[in-house]
């Protein structure tokens, strides 16, 4: 488990750093059903499944509003619980062929208040001052493409190659898709450099993990996609060339 969550307030959008050490209090709910104090509850009003998501209208005390969690059954009038959400503004999902004014993307989702599913978000969990969550170092050894660079090359010159192209080479080890009208690519070759040992690639184009590519885009240095989420260093709109 990280040692930090983050939870974006429904009614405020304001986002609380909890945790640390300390546990959040449980409160006992009319139902007797044991809640965080960040657990929210809600009511399913109406649901659609696309490209891995299950999209739900949702009812909160009053209030609806549209949330997107990784795909799972649920049933109008059924009760949902959820601890965390980060809220994307005109979100536009191209399976639903849909833009939603606002969506929040929700981990911890559980049918009992207990028992949690995470959603695949690709910045939920990463930390607002360092970037995206550190990466495990995969066992892989990937020479570098011919004029490109490796990941300890690419953050060991990052200044240098800030705003440029760049061309790497290297193994998926995460893939997620078809979030903010992008894939989501975490590609390693086996260097590292401090504490970097792999890449986050955004691209149009998709691939899976285990596969071995070549990517070619932009190098995007402090990248923030609001809410305090931010990369220390993000390849954008890459072409992708699979061996």
């Amino acid at each position: 488990m990280m040692n930090r969550l983050f939870v974006i307030l429904i009614m405020s959008g304001i986002l609380v750093l909890i945790g640390c050490e300390d546990k959040p209090e449980a409160v006992e709910m009319e139902d007797n059903t044991q809640m965080s104090a960040s657990m929210k509850k809600i009511e399913v009003l109406e649901h659609m499944n696309a490209a891995g998501y299950t999209y739900i209208l949702a009812n909160e005390d009053g209030n609806e509003y549209w949330i997107a969690i990784a795909q799972m059954p649920v049933e109008a009038g059924e009760t949902l619980y959820y601890t965390q959400s980060m809220e994307m503004k005109n979100f536009t999902s191209k399976a639903l062929d849909r833009t939603f004014d606002s969506i929040l993307f929700v981990e911890g989702v559980s049918k009992d208040g207990k028992t949690t599913q995470q959603t695949r978000n690709p910045m939920m969990g990463s930390n607002p001052h360092s970037g995206a969550a550190k990466a495990e170092k995969a066992d892989v050894d990937v020479d570098p493409v011919k004029g490109g660079i490796s990941v300890k090359e690419l953050y060991a010159n990052k200044s240098d190659y800030s705003g440029k192209t760049v061309k790497m080479k290297g193994v998926v080890t995460k893939y997620n898709g078809s979030i903010m009208n992008r894939n989501w690519i975490h590609i390693q070759d086996g260097t590292s450099y401090e504490s970097h040992n792999d890449i986050t690639v955004t691209s149009d184009q998709t691939t899976k993990v285990g596969e071995t590519i070549i990517v070619e885009g932009k190098l995007i240095l402090d990248k923030d996609f609001g809410s305090g989420y931010k990369y220390a260093a993000i390849i954008e709109e890459a072409k992708i060339i699979k061996e």
